[in-house]
């Protein structure tokens, strides 16, 4: 039962992306419903006038739009059944396919660690379509075809079911490259846009030497395994040396698709230029594909986990989560913000994960899976909050026509119920207490802090930094989405565009945000609901659960002892709505005291202009002075002169450009070698017959004393 769940959810997603195609097959069918009708003419000429109508007049494209995205909505609550399913009975089941190669069929695992990340793609694709139809009826049919949107989405969903769904490294790779293949057509779906096309290419180019490196990963376990299939592959007995060296494929890999400093330069490219809703499957739900590969590969099919790997994921995880949010502070463009902020989280996951590896290696086993549930609970939020801030991204963008920051302003008042969304998306991702974000960060501290029982004088040393630049990080992050969320939505409006937007009519687009930020609410307050769930998955892979199971309940949370720490979510929201009562009362009862509606105070200049407010880069100047040595910063101040001797000042302009370390330090330098190595091959083609015919020969003579 719980395999036809998952295959359901996999085959509906296909589907919706086959029935995307009746968008730019509609002449076929009606050519086909025509010969049908004359190839069994009984009367039905009214029938056949009804179907012609249908197809051809304008509520076809409407109403396929909405049944692409109903069997999506339905791929995505088969998934979210599946995975409770399995999560709940804690069970294990195994299936082979018959498709493949003729000696090793497709073999299908589904088990908790699978059906936890079954949960987190259903609930987001479910999120989408409701989102979808709404936001996809902006795009004219005759530039961007709805056909190849419609055919990828469901492609790209089936992809990454199926990457969970495998249990042979060919299947794996498969499914793999259908999830990539897929995305990649997704970012290049606007490709008018020179920029478009150049991202998507990144991002294909990044995601095959990735692919590249997972394969070179399982060649490495496959070299000492008796077959392909994940079984085979954990009975490989590999030394020390070979499980490095494929635990560092295995990272590259998977790491380069998720988004790890220094292989994340894709993400801020991809990401602001795809739709908004792949940009919420993208950010929110494949790079958690990829964080499940790497958690199979080496929690699983390596098994005998080193604590030199756990370091190696901290200090990565460490550098990425700062480096992240530095980055995404200096971000006028929202959803490059948003991007950068997911290596920020990734980063985190990592962390934790890097902490887990190094209590598992040390003989902690329990302590690991503290660490390996943090890290699972902070993916799960993270895929709630990121899809719930790219969907309210694409409300701005579909109501103003632009993600600038600096030009926008003051739509709290024109969008309220927008604002009300976003504003939960921001304090979930700020790690505020009553929403989930907080939760997941807590439990990452608490898995810190039993530093004390190593033993190793440099890993006690190194994980209190980590935490450290931790408790930096989210600091970081609660200013950066104060910046975000004050100047999209308070304030005045600094554009045109702002002045006329209202809040979004489509009712679906906002039931995609409600239904994410009401999950990023209810986790928040009730994180044992998803904790239990994640407990069974540690016990399933890790063979152990967390430190106090009876502590962990639906009041009250304490991972590792009562003594120690604890957390009851409930109980802060009983005391807030307390707080905030008496304060109200306090404030009705006094009519001094009672709050009123007057003009900003304008300090004497008689009237605020936007031009007074704050920008991006006024915001973040105290912070870019302090760190100014993570990005490369282009600051100037540009003067128009005018006058015979180019003395009167007509217009100043101040221009900033920050730039990310990794282009010339590291990707440009490998731009340089292959353009100069192309240079030097490009050379053998001289365009003479006679030179071809000697490499001919040179070829042939060479051949032949090498079989000989």
């Amino acid at each position: 039962m719980i395999l036809v769940l998952a295959y359901s959810a996999v085959l509906l997603s296909f589907f919706s992306g086959l029935l995307g195609l009746a968008m730019h097959q509609r002449q076929h069918l009606l050519a086909f419903s025509r010969y049908w009708f004359k190839r069994f003419p009984t009367g039905n000429e009214r029938c056949q006038s009804m179907i012609a109508d249908w197809l051809e007049e304008k509520r076809f494209p409407i109403l396929l739009r909405r049944a692409v995205f109903f069997l999506l909505g339905l791929s995505g609550i088969f998934a979210v059944a599946a995975g409770l399913s399995v999560l709940i009975g804690k069970g294990l089941v195994t299936d082979q396919i018959s498709l493949g190669l003729p000696w090793l069929p497709w073999h299908v695992r589904f088990d908790c660690l699978s059906g936890f990340f079954f949960l987190i793609i259903g609930i987001a694709v479910s999120a989408v379509s409701l989102y979808g139809p709404g936001y996809v009826n902006t795009y004219k049919e005759s530039q961007h075809p709805f056909a190849v949107l419609g055919l990828f989405t469901g492609l790209f969903v089936a992809g990454m079911l199926l990457v969970l769904l495998a249990d042979d490294a060919f299947f794996f790779m498969i499914a793999w490259e259908l999830m990539s293949v897929a995305s990649y057509f997704l970012v290049a779906f606007q490709h008018e846009n020179p920029a478009n096309r150049r991202a998507a290419f990144l991002y294909l180019l990044m995601a095959e030497v990735g692919a590249l490196s997972i394969i070179l990963g399982f060649g490495v376990l496959a070299s000492f395994a008796d077959g392909f299939t994940f079984d085979a592959l954990r009975d490989a007995q590999l030394s020390k040396t070979w499980a490095s060296i494929a635990f560092v494929l295995a990272l590259l890999g998977f790491g380069m698709k998720a988004g790890i400093v220094p292989v994340h330069v894709w993400l801020p490219e991809a990401h602001p230029v795809a739709p908004s809703h792949i940009s919420a499957l993208m950010s929110g739900v494949m790079l958690k594909v990829a964080l499940y590969g790497l958690i199979r590969f080496c929690f699983d099919l390596l098994g005998d986990v080193q604590w030199q790997w756990g370091v190696v994921l901290l200090i990565l995880g460490t550098v990425s989560a700062l480096g992240g949010i530095l980055y995404a502070m200096m971000q006028p463009n929202l959803k490059c913000l948003l991007a950068y902020s997911s290596v920020e989280n990734i980063g985190i996951i990592f962390m934790v994960l890097g902490l887990s590896m190094i209590f598992m290696a040390n003989g902690h086993p329990q302590l690991a899976a503290l660490g390996f549930l943090a890290a699972l609970f902070h993916a799960f939020n993270h895929a709630l909050f990121k899809n719930l801030l790219f969907l309210g991204a694409g409300i701005i963008h579909h109501q103003t026509h632009q993600l600038n920051i600096d030009l926008m302003g003051g739509l709290i008042k024109k969008m309220p119920k927008t604002s009300m969304l976003f504003l939960i998306g921001c304090m979930s991702i700020s790690s505020l207490p009553l929403f989930n974000g907080f939760v997941s960060e807590w439990l990452a501290f608490q898995t810190a802090l039993q530093v004390d029982v190593l033993d190793n004088g440099v890993l006690r040393s190194l994980i209190p930094v980590a935490a450290a630049a931790l408790a930096l990080t989210a600091a970081l992050a609660a200013a950066c989405f104060v910046k975000v969320f004050g100047m999209i939505f308070l304030g005045q409006s600094r554009s045109h565009h702002c002045d006329k937007a209202h809040e979004i009519q489509d009712k679906g687009m906002l039931a995609g945000s409600s239904l994410l930020a009401g999950l990023c609410f209810l986790f928040g307050i009730f994180p044992g609901l998803i904790i239990s769930l994640i407990n069974s998955v540690a016990g399933q892979l890790l063979g152990e659960t967390l430190p106090n199971d009876a502590a962990l309940g639906w009041l009250w949370l304490a991972p590792v002892s009562t003594n120690q720490a604890s957390y009851a979510p409930p109980l802060v929201l009983i005391g807030a709505l307390i707080a905030a009562g008496v304060s109200f009362w306090y404030l009705r009862r006094n009519p001094l005291t009672v709050m009123r509606r007057a003009e900003t105070w304008d300090c004497g200049f008689g009237g605020l202009t936007p031009n007074m407010q704050y920008s991006c880069s006024a915001f973040t100047m105290p912070f870019r002075r302090i760190f100014n040595k993570v990005w490369i910063i282009d600051e100037r101040i540009e003067k128009d002169l005018r006058g015979a001797l180019n003395q009167d000042v007509a217009a100043i302009r101040y221009r900033l450009e920050v730039y990310d370390h990794s282009w010339p330090r590291l990707y440009q330098p490998i731009e340089d070698a292959v353009n100069t190595l192309a240079k030097v091959v490009g050379r053998i083609q001289t365009g003479n017959i006679r030179t071809y015919l000697g490499y001919s020969f040179a070829t042939l003579i060479l051949m032949l004393w090498v079989i000989s």
